[in-house]
């Protein structure tokens, strides 16, 4: 049975991408993820990203991240899932999912998706989440 109520967490995050050196081919991006959340979700965040194309200004990108701290006061930990597409001239297409069964602690059973803004180069989100009963 789910509890379908949906709550929102809003705020801002920094992230800082840097290159690893384990890239499973020459043509796609290997990088690591390093997030720092503030406002309704308190937490840090550690994650990998694979990307293909870019230099064109076109591309796609897959990435998960680990997520811990407190969210509306809650302790725990929950993965998110994510993967865009950008075309050159257009805005970025981004799906971000909290992952089923990840969470822990205090956030375990929760469900939801995330809105990721970005302007002037600062990034905000929207959190939509839900807590399912076992």
């Amino acid at each position: 049975m789910l509890d379908t109520a949906m709550i929102h967490a809003k705020g801002t995050f920094q992230v800082s991408v840097k290159p690893t050196d384990h890239s499973p081919d020459s043509t796609l991006g290997s990088h690591s993820l390093d997030k720092q959340y503030h406002g309704d979700l308190e937490a840090t965040a550690r994650g990998e990203m694979l990307s293909a194309g870019g230099l064109t200004g076109s591309g796609g990108y897959v990435a998960m991240e680990r997520v811990t701290g407190k969210l509306h006061g809650k302790t725990g930990t929950f993965a998110i899932m994510q993967h865009g597409t950008m075309t050159k001239g257009t805005s970025p297409q981004m799906t971000v999912t909290i992952v089923p069964g990840s969470g822990t602690g205090e956030l375990s059973n929760i469900d939801g998706t995330m809105t990721i803004l970005i302007a002037d180069r600062k990034h905000s989100y929207d959190l939509g989440y839900f807590f399912s009963t076992p």
